[in-house]
């Protein structure tokens, strides 16, 4: 299964486990298959790197590099209209719709507000779990 996670998940998982961090590992376990994009890597770079002057001894390289390496890294897709209240949201959808994933994890509300966008349904962490991997 093909997922795109939100800069807020991906990184809190690396930060902070949590939910989050059980999805990281059921990618790291082969149960999902991470996507991104170039831009939506380098987005988790500069949030971990701000995160990371807070909170010493966290490095999220490592999974930066292993995103780029073993996840499902797809060419930067723009819209052709704006889909998000936030615009800067609109790279999840577009990375899901060339990538075929037809899941975003995220807590953000814009992204949220967006579920069912051409049959791409955005889901909390939580619900994540609940109906895709609590079982397995």
């Amino acid at each position: 299964m093909r997922v795109v996670l939100d800069t807020n998940v991906f990184v809190s998982a690396v930060f902070f486990s949590g939910l989050p961090g059980k999805i990281l590992g059921a990618w790291r376990d082969g149960r999902i298959t991470l996507v991104t994009t170039p831009e939506i890597l380098e987005e988790y770079r500069r949030v971990g790197d701000y995160l990371r002057t807070r909170y010493e001894g966290v490095d999220l390289d490592p999974f930066l590099a292993l995103a780029a390496t073993e996840g499902f890294v797809v060419e930067d897709l723009k819209l052709p209209s704006q889909i998000c209240e936030d615009p800067d949201d609109d790279k999840f959808l577009a990375c899901a719709l060339a990538s075929g994933a037809k899941i975003i994890v995220s807590g953000d509300k814009h992204l949220l507000r967006a579920t069912g966008w051409r049959g791409i349904e955005v889901l909390t962490p939580r619900k994540f779990l609940e109906r895709n991997l609590e079982d397995s």
